[in-house]
């Protein structure tokens, strides 16, 4: 890495992880075929259920590999960038030290969360530890050698973790599911997965996965989770896009719902789950991976969009995610929580409506 530039030593989305999984193992060795059967369309399959893929509900342009081409070797509409570039700092992740005596002794009566790095919280409320999208790897990449390296090591290591009761899985991206750390928790938690992550998950010796569809339901301990639908895609090689499908979830807890969007561009979903689930005490928002917008807009949120779903959502509080932790996109890596903080003043919001966490750092938010 080299954090003087804002640069890691390679900068790729998911996209360019199907080039690297390609160049290495093969096209469409990452994946098998098709790992959900899908319904006959005349049976009545839910609009988001394709012949053979699944799809978002709203609209999208969809991205295709030519359009990947262009978008890396600079092609593409010109966009002024939303904050002038000569204004980001050189990045530098900002840490804390774990607190790791309040992590082992949360208040049950909260909801506790310490940011680990991307999309990955530990979320104590209920009794119950909860972990969200967890990467612990060194590398965002199907091998270890090459691949987007972390800015930061996890905000916990993780032999520090407290025992781990239930994981949270948005979607099959590699920042998203790791491998190695699936491997590393095992089957003593119960995972919560899209549909068609239970055999990928199986394969890898955690049977222990209640696989759901948008709309579907399952409980750990006292917690209601609720699969919703996100705006986003699915694949790990070449051969196995929108075969799985993608998700964010909803906790009904004692202290009040929590929203995890997982990985999302800003759609209608979003006033669709706050009617639905409404009032949201805790919302998780992804805020980075946002530029250039011609390409990125249908998949991930800019921060002045991650406001809006605030608003839409009427979230008492949120945290923003998906951000400061690989260089998956071609804004500086500082910007991110810049481009926020002035939307939020653009939309007459204090800025702690929005939490910019600090690796390991933990929040403690109570009910209202």
């Amino acid at each position: 890495m080299n954090d003087d530039d804002g640069k890691a030593e390679v900068s790729a989305p998911a996209f360019a992880m199907v080039i690297i999984a390609a160049l290495l193992a093969g096209a469409g060795v990452m994946m098998s075929c098709s790992v959900y059967r899908f319904a006959p369309r005349d049976r009545g399959a839910p609009g988001h259920h394709g012949e053979k893929l699944f799809r978002n509900i709203y609209p999208t342009e969809g991205r295709g590999f030519g359009d990947v081409l262009r978008w890396k070797f600079g092609g593409g509409p010109k966009e002024e960038p939303p904050i002038p570039r000569d204004r980001i700092p050189a990045y530098r992740p900002e840490r804390a030290a774990p607190d790791l005596e309040r992590i082992a002794h949360p208040d049950p009566g909260t909801i506790q969360v310490t940011w680990i790095g991307q999309s990955t919280f530990l979320i104590q409320v209920d009794g119950l530890n909860l972990l969200t999208d967890p990467v612990f790897s060194d590398r965002i990449s199907p091998v270890s050698f090459i691949g987007p390296r972390r800015y930061a090591p996890p905000g916990i290591p993780f032999e520090s973790l407290p025992r781990i009761d239930a994981v949270l899985i948005s979607h099959n991206h590699y920042d998203h599911l790791d491998r190695p750390t699936v491997r590393k928790l095992g089957d003593r938690p119960r995972y919560f997965v899209p549909l068609g992550l239970a055999a990928i998950l199986a394969g890898w010796g955690a049977h222990r996965v209640s696989e759901l569809d948008w709309g579907q339901t399952s409980f750990i301990g006292s917690v209601l989770v609720h699969a919703v639908p996100a705006q986003h895609f699915s694949n790990r090689g070449f051969g196995d896009f929108d075969k799985t499908l993608w998700a964010g979830f909803v906790l009904e807890t004692k202290s009040g719902n929590i929203y995890f969007a997982g990985d999302t561009g800003y759609a209608p979903h979003i006033t669709d789950i706050a009617r639905d689930f409404g009032p949201i005490r805790l919302a998780f928002l992804p805020i980075g991976a946002y530029w250039p917008r011609w390409f990125m807009s249908p998949m991930h949120m800019n921060p002045a969009e991650a406001v809006k779903a605030h608003q839409d959502l009427g979230a008492e509080d949120s945290v923003a995610m998906h951000w400061g932790t690989i260089n998956q996109a071609d804004e500086p890596m500082a910007e991110p929580p810049i481009f926020l903080r002035t939307a939020l003043k653009a939309s007459g919001l204090s800025e702690d409506c929005v939490h910019i966490m600090r690796f390991g750092q933990t929040l403690v938010f109570r009910r209202r």
